[in-house]
């Protein structure tokens, strides 16, 4: 079984993947901010299944405590095989509107602190020799909407570094898997107006799961109805996107 990394796994995606990976016998090394919800976490995959659960408490966008904390997540589960770059906020406002802080927020947390989880990972994944890097991208990342363009910026930005990191592993003995959820019901999108085609986190959680160890290159998820909606919205004229 594979020893998998996950970075936001304190709630939403990175929660009920961590549940869904343990069903399936994989030790993890589980990092969010709030180590409390970690241990929480921890303590119920332990009702579940006797796999090996390693919880940190770790900020994204500190790029050094990620460094530091990926290394020590090798040494304590003895390797990684999978490190999955997941943690994310969905906070987002009209362009000129509210603080810009929240803006800044969206990008440190997005792409920053994503950035540094596949940076690190790929160095500590070269020194191994070998393994998989996972983005947890989103469908918002496919074209820039209106109310929330950090976040569409963030994930599209996501989306480019990845698929760079691919090209740049090809001769490696790294996969690279980018994946793309859309409205799937955790905390990050239970604010929005509209959340067309919901599909519930333990189904997007077996959906996710079995994506990463089916080592997709990329992949909507669900499949379907996303990866034909995704494409029209990147061909729907403008006027049918504004408000």
């Amino acid at each position: 079984m594979a020893k998998i990394f996950i970075t936001g796994a304190s709630s939403g995606l990175g929660w009920y993947m961590a549940l869904e990976f343990a069903k399936r016998g994989h030790q993890l090394a589980l990092s969010a901010r709030r180590l409390d919800k970690l241990n929480e976490l921890a303590e119920l995959i332990k009702t579940q299944s006797d796999v090996s659960v390693h919880c940190y408490a770790l900020d994204v966008c500190d790029e050094a405590a990620q460094q530091a904390i990926l290394q020590q997540a090798k040494n304590d589960l003895a390797g990684l095989d999978i490190i999955i770059a997941n943690a994310g906020i969905g906070e987002s406002a009209p362009i000129g509107k509210g603080s810009f802080d929240s803006v800044r927020a969206t990008i440190e947390v997005n792409v920053i602190g994503a950035f540094a989880t596949l940076h690190h990972g790929v160095a500590l994944l070269r020194e191994s020799g070998g393994g998989q890097l996972v983005a947890i991208s989103s469908v918002a990342g496919e074209r820039g909407l209106p109310g929330a363009a950090d976040y569409c910026a963030s994930k599209a930005a996501l989306t480019s570094y990845t698929e760079s990191l691919r090209l740049e592993c090809w001769s490696e003995n790294i996969d690279v898997t980018l994946l793309k959820p859309g409205y799937i019901d955790t905390p990050i999108n239970q604010g929005a107006a509209s959340r067309p085609f919901l599909v519930g986190p333990e189904d997007g959680a077996k959906a996710l799961v079995g994506a990463i160890e089916g080592k997709r290159k990329r992949s909507f998820i669900p499949s379907w109805p996303w990866f034909i909606v995704a494409r029209l919205l990147r061909w729907l004229p403008g006027s049918l996107l504004a408000k």
